[in-house]
Parts: structure tokens; sequence; C-alpha cells
């Protein structure tokens, strides 16, 4: 990750005084403030919309932050925006140095303002959020642009002119503040070949709802469908599922480097799948975490439309041909994706 730019000193002034002011009176009245001024408090969103988060994300986060003498109170909403809210509460009641908020369908807003009002400073994880005053994710609309530029080298490979081609948007859940983002990314890496969405399903990342909403789409083109934009691994899963029960293979995007991905990329049944090394952006976080823990000044390289400083974590597009590199980072195991059925691809590919 580059940290090219350094944020503006009447920006850093703020957050520096935000912090102090967080340490000093966050804690609850009788409460012992410095140890309070020590504590990172994590919320997660779910395990659902991917696994990441409790096999990756929280062990990661767990262990950068005390090996740096802090605590860290992770905690996980499993899904439930009123957990959130009261996990949120029960932190602050507590203490808090800092918040992370990954945010759960608008619910890390509130948490937001009631984290600002009570001077601890916010931090959004992965996923942007309003009253923020960090990011830090992946660089979400390259990311999209990996997926754009996914199609429409598919459609190439085809033999296929990308500007007549009939192409598929199967986005994400409009809820979440990255999914527009991974959308305008791929919108302008596929729009500059000249291709028009056909056809495009209501976001969402619940794979069994996007799977049933591109079968209809794909019927109400006739299974005139020559590729799919998808904004994930789980997704895509689930339009592949409606492409082979028609005998059909087209390019298909998606990101996560998930199991089912990097089997689908194997099998060619998924032209590619965008890698987001958690171990980057879990350090990224712990070292915005630290530095305002220690009353220091993080930098970002990047900010937001709404102005927030940004720490941008630079995502990996991968084929069949750099599954391998996943693996040896450690984020898939050759044990889990190369099943019977992917023995030949494995093989092919180097993947053991």
């Amino acid at each position: 990750m580059k940290k090219s730019s350094l944020i503006s000193i009447a920006a850093l002034t703020a957050v520096a005084a935000l912090t102090l002011s967080g340490c000093a009176s966050n804690g609850t009245p009788g409460s012992d403030t410095n140890a309070a001024g020590k504590r990172a408090c994590v919320i997660l969103p779910d395990t659902e919309s991917s696994p990441r988060y409790e096999s990756q994300d929280r062990p990661q986060l767990e262990k950068a932050l005390t090996a740096a003498g802090f605590e860290a109170d992770i905690q996980n909403a499993q899904g439930d925006t009123a957990k959130y809210a009261t996990i949120a509460d029960q932190m602050m009641s507590k203490g808090c140095g800092v918040m992370v908020l990954d945010d759960l369908n608008g619910a890390g807003v509130q948490v937001a303002a009631k984290a600002s009002k009570a001077g601890i400073p916010v931090i959004a994880y992965d996923r942007p959020l309003e009253g923020a005053n960090y990011y830090v994710s992946f660089d979400n609309e390259y990311v999209g642009q990996l997926e754009g530029e996914c199609i429409v080298d598919g459609l190439k490979a085809a033999g296929k002119d990308p500007a007549t081609a009939s192409v598929v948007y199967v986005g994400g859940d409009p809820a979440d503040g990255n999914a527009k983002m991974f959308y305008d990314g791929a919108v302008a890496a596929m729009s500059a070949a000249g291709i028009k969405p056909a056809q495009e399903t209501p976001g969402t990342w619940d794979g069994a709802k996007a799977g049933t909403a591109f079968e209809q789409a794909y019927t109400a083109l006739g299974g005139n469908v020559d590729a799919v934009w998808v904004a994930n691994d789980t997704n895509a899963a689930a339009v592949i599922n409606i492409l082979d029960k028609n005998g059909k293979t087209v390019p298909v995007s998606g990101q996560d480097a998930s199991v089912a991905g990097l089997q689908n990329v194997l099998l060619g049944k998924q032209t590619c799948t965008v890698y987001k090394p958690v171990a980057l952006e879990a350090t990224a976080a712990a070292d915005t975490i630290i530095a305002i823990l220690k009353g220091e000044n993080p930098t970002a390289d990047k900010k937001l439309a709404d102005g927030t400083p940004f720490i941008a974590v630079t995502p990996i597009k991968v084929g069949p041909e750099k599954v391998i590199d996943v693996v040896t980072a450690g984020d898939a195991k050759a044990s889990e994706i190369c099943t019977a059925a992917l023995k030949d691809a494995c093989a092919k590919y180097g993947v053991k």
C-alpha cells in the first residue's frame, strides 16, 4: 500500500484534538480512562457476505493490536443491525480509544454519531461510513475496474465485439457503500469498450437471490447472454449454476478469491476473481488504529468524495495462472480447492 500524500494540517489537528478528547472522556464515570484510551473497539458486520471477517480479519487485527500493547475488543454483529447497536453501546460503556466500524446496512452511521459525540475517533473499515474520521479499505473502484476489464478481455478472447455483446450486470447490495464503488469502476471499464447492460438485476449479496434474479434476466433475454459482470464470487457461483444448467459458458467476473471462486476460475467458468489479501487491509487498519491510540497522526493517500481521508489498499486480478499465488500467500488451501473434479485443472496450473 502506498502512503504518498499527507492529510491537511487542519484535518490532522482536528483529528488529534478528537483523539485526545476521546482518550480523556470516553470511559464511564469512575472508569480507568487511561485503560479506555488503549482499547480498540472493532465491530464486524456478519459472516454471510464473506467468511473472511471471522477467519482472517478478526485474528489479524487482534494479533497486530495486542502485539503493539493495546487491547482489542472485536465483536461480530452476525448480520443483525439491532445487535450491532447493542455491541456498540456495551463497548462505549467500557471506554474506547478508537472505534473501528465495518458497516452493516447503515447501522454504523448512528454508532459513528454516538462515538463522535463521546469524543471517540472513528475508522470506517472495509465499507465507507458517513461520519468516520478515516476510511481503510481496498481501492474499491479499482476492484470494479479489474472486474470490468475481465469482462472486456473475456469477450474479446471469445471473439465477441464488446460493443454489441449482450451483458448482464449482477451487482451487490446497494445498502453497502462499497457496492456502488465496485459498480462505478466496472461500468467505467466496460462502457469504455462500448458495453451497455442488456439487463441489470437488483443488487444483493445473497447468492440465492442473485441466482434467481439472474435466471429471470436470462429467461427474459431468451438465453442471449454473452457475459455477466458479477460483483463478487458468491453471486458469481449462483450465476454459474444457472449458466451450467443451460449448458452455457461465458465470461463472468467476481471478487474475494473464495474457494468456489478460485475453483470456477480454474475450470474456466469464471474469467477472473479479484484477490484482496485481507492481511494487507488488516495491517493498514491496524497501523491507523495504533497511530491514533498513540496520539499520532495517520497518513492517507486518497480522499473520498466527502473529503474523508482514505487509506487505500491495492487489489490483485487473478486468472487461472495466478490461483497458485493466492495459495502460496496462505489465503486459500490447495486441499480445499483441488477436489476430484478439479484434479486436472489444478495439475494444469500447478496448484498443489
